[in-house]
């Protein structure tokens, strides 16, 4: 069947030059810049997807309403405020001026709900400060110039409820009280409590149901990272939250059933061959020591030595921890109690332990742990005559070192190292009962701890192995 490319030219030039676009410097310099601020949790990402249209729309909302209602309804009463006063103004200067203050006074009390007083002509009060929220001062003040063209002064802050005008004449200056009601839209705030009100209410539930939400996924993550640690899984952890959730909590509950059972099936079936083939080497020394002592019997138990010792290295890699729990262990008690074993070895073995505010405590797997340092210490031992085992908390992490003043390995081949059964050809490995598992264990052990280990270069000049585990 043929393919039929239907990219076009023009489609061709859209994607390069989105391409373009998207690998510039500053484009992801801001890419990078966003993605370092964005929060990198779940529960936080997904708070902020709710948020952000639900701000953005009560924003745009809010700006529409200020700009075509509140301003427009401000503006239309600051007007017809402006225009009373104006027609008060007139019919005070046409009236006779013996019956002038009080027919004004009382005309402007009874239909223009405005009260009017007549004061002594003099200057105008000095300007006021200017509220916060400058929309009704700038309204009025555009009103009253257009409509009143005389001096005047305002006063919205002084009386919570009402507005003062002053308007100078000749003859006298004229005072007027207006309620706040009368000159803007003083309900529209309750429009906007309403809205944010609202808002607050939907952003807690939806708040209080995302983290039931997020709740499962966190609890499936931490049953996860315990397993991967070889430490039990709390037990009354159980599916729950939605249904994908769920199909992911059973699929990892399912798994470790599987590798559980896997490791106990091996398990057992390495214990029968260990059982088997020690019954057999136990005849072969029983048969040589019937024999009489002559070089070629001793070089015969010699092999046989050898034998169980890599046999024992060999079930030892392929059982791994054998199944062993995490339990609660005193991490530096188990390190003294390695170093007094190893006593009896030609060297010279020094512990020490970087001083912490609590006791050094982790959920190990006390003898699967205690055979990968073992391991680490019989191979120092083997090629130096001074080790030194130091032991420190760093932050979220314990980090063991076993340094040693033997000839080191080449940097180029400490990773190889770590492969089952392969050895050196240099003075390191040529030990003849060396099985090339060792490294390999220890290994296996530190990643069921959800740690590593590395090697480097020690004080001493020779190898340091790095056990890193986790708190």
């Amino acid at each position: 069947m043929a393919v039929i490319n239907e990219t076009t030219p023009d489609s061709q030039k859209d994607l390069s030059l989105y391409r373009r676009i998207r690998e510039h410097p500053h484009v992801l310099r801001l890419t990078n810049l966003a993605g370092e601020m964005l929060p990198k949790g779940l529960y936080a990402r997904a708070l902020l997807i709710i948020i952000t249209p639900i701000v953005v729309l009560e924003g745009v909302i809010a700006f529409a309403f200020m700009e075509r209602h509140w301003q427009a309804v401000t503006r239309r009463l600051s007007e017809a405020t402006a225009r009373d006063i104006a027609a008060l103004i007139d019919v005070y200067s046409d009236l006779p001026k013996a019956d002038n203050a009080q027919k004004i006074v009382d005309l402007a009390r009874d239909r223009l709900n405005l009260k009017m007083e007549v004061l002594p002509p003099g200057d105008l009060p000095p300007p006021g400060p200017k509220p916060f929220f400058r929309l009704l001062d700038k309204a009025l003040s555009n009103e009253l110039r257009k409509h009143v063209q005389l001096p005047f002064w305002i006063d919205t802050v002084g009386e919570s409820q009402n507005v003062e005008i002053r308007v100078k004449r000749d003859d006298a200056i004229l005072r007027f009280v207006a309620t706040r009601s009368q000159t803007y839209a003083s309900n529209s705030h309750i429009f906007l409590l309403w809205m944010v009100g609202s808002s607050v209410i939907l952003l807690t539930v939806a708040i209080l149901f995302l983290r039931n939400q997020i709740r499962p996924i966190l609890r499936l993550a931490d049953a996860a990272d315990a397993f991967g640690k070889g430490r039990a899984i709390s037990e009354d952890f159980k599916p729950r939250g939605a249904r994908e959730v769920r199909q992911a909590a059973v699929a990892f509950l399912q798994m470790r059933d599987r590798i559980k059972q896997h490791v106990e099936q091996r398990t057992t079936m390495l214990a029968g061959v260990s059982h088997d083939l020690r019954t057999v080497l136990t005849r072969f020394k029983l048969e040589l020591a019937l024999l009489e002592d002559t070089p070629e019997t001793r070089a015969l138990s010699t092999d046989v030595n050898e034998m169980q010792h890599m046999l024992e290295d060999y079930l030892a890699f392929s059982k791994g921890d054998g199944g062993e729990e995490a339990k609660p262990t005193d991490l530096p008690e188990l390190l003294q109690e390695i170093v007094d074993e190893a006593s009896i070895y030609a060297a010279t073995i020094d512990l020490k332990v970087r001083k912490s505010k609590g006791d050094i405590v982790l959920p190990l797997k006390r003898q699967a742990l205690k055979r990968a340092i073992t391991n680490l210490v019989t191979n120092a031992a083997r090629f130096g005559d001074h080790i030194i085992i130091r032991v420190a908390p760093e932050g979220q992490w314990v980090r063991i070192e076993v340094d040693d003043n033997g000839p080191g390995i080449p940097e180029s081949e400490r990773e190889n190292v770590f492969r089952p059964f392969y050895r050196l050809d240099h003075a390191r490995n040529q030990d003849e009962g060396n099985s090339g598992l060792g490294l390999a264990i220890a290994r296996d052990i530190a990643k069921s701890h959800g740690g590593e280990i590395a090697l480097g270069q020690s004080s001493m000049g020779g190898l340091r192995a790095i056990i890193s585990l986790p708190q």
